[in-house]
């Protein structure tokens, strides 16, 4: 990234997506715990924020917990009575998640489960549909948590992934097969008649970011 992209990426930043104390929190404590520094930036999470206001949602569904950060942007977009849901599978991060909403507030809006994301989500049927979807969590099984984000939304739902571009360090992409996989994500992304979608680059060095679909109104 040149300096002036920088430059104006710290401009965005400070004007659109300020950091407070309870998002620099989730972000100490995960430091503190040791954890890798593969969250996603400010402007992503103001996204994430924006997105989910503008589908008016009381219900959204995160897979992929790590310390609670994005979940922080995502749970306060919602009204006092709406639910973020995250699932995450490791215990430390679970437990640093739920800090971490305490911490900023957000612990009234807030559910972390425990658990394997593909033995979660089964359960998830009787409490969809979700507003928004945030996939954030191991890539080689990326398509199959789009397939149960789809099957828990509605029409006008959301569903956002993380780390869509391939080509990421392997600090971003540990898992074997990862690239192709999100390559096939992202090709259902285009070809499915059902979804309006849309990636775009976001990191520093815009060699990752984000893939958007919007589920389309029924015929």
């Amino acid at each position: 990234m040149s300096t002036l992209q920088q430059q104006i990426q710290r401009a965005i930043t400070t004007l659109f997506a300020p950091e407070d104390d309870g998002l620099r929190n989730s972000l100490a404590l995960a430091k503190a715990a040791g954890l890798p520094d593969i969250q996603i930036s400010p402007i992503q999470g103001r996204l994430l924020q924006f997105l989910a206001i503008a589908c008016n949602a009381r219900k959204i569904l995160e897979i992929g917990s790590l310390a609670g950060y994005s979940g922080i942007w995502l749970a306060r977009a919602l009204p006092t009575d709406g639910l973020l849901i995250t699932l995450e599978v490791d215990p430390l991060h679970v437990e640093l998640t739920k800090s971490a909403f305490a911490g900023a507030g957000v612990e009234d809006r807030t559910e972390v489960r425990e658990g394997k994301a593909l033995e979660l989500l089964p359960q998830l049927v009787n409490e969809a549909p979700f507003d928004l979807v945030f996939i954030d969590a191991n890539k080689g099984d990326c398509l199959h948590y789009l397939e149960w984000a789809l099957r828990l939304s509605r029409p006008g739902s959301i569903v956002v992934a993380d780390n869509s571009i391939p080509g990421g360090t392997k600090l971003r992409f540990p898992e074997e097969g990862s690239d192709e996989a999100i390559a096939t994500y992202n090709q259902r992304l285009v070809t499915d008649p059902s979804l309006v979608s849309i990636a775009l680059p976001l990191d520093e060095g815009y060699t990752d970011g984000f893939a958007m679909a919007v589920v389309r109104q029924e015929a």
